[in-house]
């Protein structure tokens, strides 16, 4: 089996339930976690979101919205706006589109995982935890047939399963986890030790 190359970026996605999740999965990270970590959460249009705050509060990593234009930074928490898709550039920096929502979501997940995709190629993972709709089964396909790593929260672990179930249904994922597993996952990433 061909090996990956390390980790440069980590994408997560997730809708209903998926504040706990987040809290669940990012509080446990330490303040020297290297890899930059892009988190898609379904918001609310033109509803200012309190999730980075949440996230700041509680996280050893620092926490922002990014801006149009801003570079991919190490080590950070990057919160997804509302009403706009997030996506990640050829020259590894955020931008912003106002395009129609996708599966009702703007922003989207499967747009930012694509884009990421195309952006990072075989050095992203891609995780997808609890939802209530099909948004990131089509961005993790897309993850994985660029030789990225994908990471699905275990439906029977989730809040609400539909979306990791949609996910699975699309392309078989590299990891199916409970909530408790992608943790440690995520550390391994960042010290080098890539998964199968």
């Amino acid at each position: 089996m061909k090996s990956r190359p390390p980790t440069e970026l980590i994408v997560i996605g997730a809708s209903a339930g998926g504040v706990a999740a987040l809290l669940a999965l990012l509080t446990p990270l330490p303040a020297s976690y290297a890899l930059p970590i892009v988190a898609l959460l379904h918001l609310l249009p033109r509803h200012d979101s309190q999730l980075g705050h949440v996230l700041a509060q509680r996280l050893a990593l620092p926490v922002h919205e990014p801006q149009d234009k801003e570079p991919v930074q190490a080590g950070h928490v990057y919160v997804a706006s509302a009403d706009y898709h997030l996506l990640i550039e050829a020259d590894r920096c955020f931008a912003f589109s106002n395009e129609p929502p996708v599966s009702f979501s703007r922003p989207s997940i499967d747009v930012l995982m694509t884009a990421a995709a195309d952006a990072y190629g075989a050095a992203l993972a891609g995780v997808l935890l609890t939802g209530a709709n099909m948004d990131g089964a089509e961005g993790m396909a897309a993850i994985q047939a660029r030789g990225g790593l994908t990471i699905v929260q275990d439906p029977q672990d989730a809040d609400v399963p539909t979306m990791p179930e949609a996910a699975i249904a699309r392309s078989r994922p590299d990891h199916i986890l409970p909530l408790r597993a992608i943790g440690p996952l995520l550390l391994q990433l960042a010290a080098g030790k890539f998964a199968a």
